[in-house]
C-alpha cells in the first residue's frame, strides 16, 4: 500500500522510469500513463496499481485545491 508520491516514484524508479518536466501537474499526467502501462504489461499486480492512481489523483486534487486558494486570494 503506498502512502504518499514518494511509493509512487519509487515504483516508478524500480522500473527505470523518471519523470520531471517542470510542470506538476504534467508530471502526474505522465505518472498516470507511466503506471497503467506497467499494469497492463503485467509488471505490477493490481493492487500496486491501485494504489499508485489512488495517490496521483489524491496529488491532483490537492494541487487543484491549492490552485483554487490562490486565485481566490
Amino acid at each position: 500500500m503506498m502512502k504518499n508520491m514518494i511509493d509512487v516514484y519509487g515504483l516508478l524508479k524500480r522500473f527505470g522510469i523518471f519523470i520531471y518536466t517542470g510542470d506538476r501537474f504534467g508530471d502526474l499526467e505522465l505518472m498516470e500513463d507511466e503506471v497503467k502501462t506497467l499494469f497492463q504489461s503485467r509488471l505490477i499486480e493490481s493492487k500496486e496499481y491501485q494504489s499508485a492512481m489512488l495517490m496521483i489523483r489524491a496529488e491532483e486534487r490537492k494541487l487543484k485545491e491549492e490552485r483554487r486558494a490562490k486565485e481566490s486570494n
